[in-house]
């Protein structure tokens, strides 16, 4: 496999802005006793002079870039749901728990037979993303968010068989596994991306418990640095090939070029052979994948650079060319030019292809669902859902919703539709966060919440 072009090691942050604290900085670091380190980082941070929705939509507004001294950090606390609440639904929807009391449920696979399959997951050990200052301050961050338990490391079953929209049982499908997120199933094969690889599985209609042991189809990057865990797989429409999604190991090629081999990228691969090829590069974390039924286009959500404002980059939703350069870390949002990135790469920078619509800077777009077979009302007919997990690097707070995308003629068409909302509190916490989007069996939006530890499930308001 091609590695994606990164710059040589110790380029990226070129000034160390990471690293180098004012003593004006330091002074609010070490003041723990009367401040977070979350809160610390946010008085040296910046605030967003611009709404969401300028950096929504195919022409996004993209102000210039504003660093700081450190990064901007503003994470919402993880507290969870109160008893007997839940997210707010769009007019003419209604929601309810399909699941709770689940381990930090991820991502979501509906089977044929109508079972619900939830990775309940979390970030591997990185211990080489962890050092020093800088990586103390955002392993404290990210457990404030809700991100620190220890993966469960396992694929769980789910089933509605009375068909009230609430799962009256579950199992343990598979387990022992590392890291897992996304999951495909072709023919009698199971395919789940663990956080190192592809594993494939027996599968048999109906069962609630895989005994046999997977067979490992392909490795995909991981190591001791591993900065963007999570893996996704989605087979294409015939089943004769599965896309899988590897996040770039930094945020603009800091940890060097040995450290994004393979990185930064969607793979193709062959589910009988695990022979594999970089199908698309440049995409700094692609997390959710779909397939539109009327052009045979491949679709992804990808999560852009952090640490050059609140109002800068917007994560996007686009069409995934074969061959396609997307940018990273040379250029985002097509050929703008990251300046903190040396040596420059005018050469590429030059075939960065922009993404086709904006959804907003900062929002950690991840679950990513086409609309066919919806239950839903007329105006979800045809477009993406997709699962806002929420900002830590912008002020005010940008995502922590489900939003729908509509299309119309294969592209984006029109501003986005809230679906679910409410997962942040009045006074900024994280109630919720949504991550992983499937259509169940009836056609109601199935959404993950890894914060809550629930399956939220939407349908049309009776």
């Amino acid at each position: 496999m091609r590695p994606i072009p990164t710059p040589a090691r110790g380029a990226g942050l070129q000034h160390e802005r990471a690293a180098s604290f004012t003593v004006a900085c330091m002074h609010i670091l070490y003041k723990m006793a009367a401040l977070s380190a979350a809160a610390a980082l946010a008085a040296c941070g910046d605030v967003a002079t611009l709404p969401v929705s300028a950096g929504t939509g195919p022409s996004p507004t993209l102000p210039a870039p504003h660093s700081t001294l450190l990064p901007t950090v503003n994470i919402a606390p993880a507290q969870g749901w109160a008893a007997g609440a839940t997210p707010r639904a769009a007019p003419g929807l209604a929601v309810n728990a399909f699941a709770t009391g689940l381990d930090h449920p991820r991502w979501l696979y509906v089977l044929p037979n109508g079972d619900v399959l939830v990775a309940e997951t979390n970030a591997p050990p990185k211990p080489d993303d962890e050092k020093g200052l800088r990586g103390w301050i955002m392993g404290l961050v990210m457990k404030k968010a809700g991100a620190g338990p220890q993966s469960a490391n396992r694929i769980t079953l789910l089933r509605d068989a009375d068909g009230d929209g609430v799962a009256e049982t579950r199992s343990v499908l598979i387990d022992h596994l590392k890291s897992p997120f996304g999951m495909a199933l072709v023919g009698d094969a199971l395919f789940v991306a663990n956080t190192d690889g592809i594993v494939r599985y027996p599968y048999r209609p109906g069962a609630t418990h895989i005994d046999q042991p997977g067979q490992k189809l392909v490795e995909l990057p991981a190591g001791t640095i591993n900065h963007h865990w999570t893996k996704n797989v989605i087979a294409s429409p015939d089943g004769r090939l599965l896309y899988a999604t590897v996040g770039s190991n930094s945020n603009v090629g800091e940890n060097g070029v040995a450290a994004e081999e393979g990185r930064a990228a969607i793979w193709q691969i062959d589910p009988k052979t695990g022979q594999s090829r970089e199908f698309a590069s440049g995409i700094r974390n692609p997390n959710g994948m779909a397939w539109v039924p009327s052009t045979g286009a491949l679709w992804t959500v990808a999560n852009e650079r952090d640490e050059i404002g609140s109002d800068l980059v917007p994560d996007y939703l686009t069409s995934v060319r074969d061959g396609g350069f997307y940018g990273w870390p040379y250029s985002y949002y097509g050929q703008h030019v990251d300046a903190r990135v040396a040596p420059a790469r005018p050469d590429l920078v030059g075939k960065a292809i922009a993404p086709d619509y904006a959804l907003g800077p900062h929002t950690a777009s991840l679950g990513l669902a086409w609309s066919q077979g919806t239950s839903l009302p007329a105006r979800f007919a045809g477009g993406m859902f997709v699962g806002q997990h929420g900002s830590w690097n912008r002020q005010p707070h940008s995502g922590y919703k489900v939003i729908f995308v509509p299309f119309s003629g294969g592209q984006p068409s029109g501003e986005p539709l809230d679906v679910l909302t409410g997962f942040l509190s009045g006074d900024g916490r994280a109630n919720g966060r949504p991550v992983g989007v499937a259509l169940d069996a009836k056609g109601a939006l199935l959404v993950a919440d890894d914060v809550g530890n629930v399956i939220w499930r939407v349908s049309a308001a009776r």
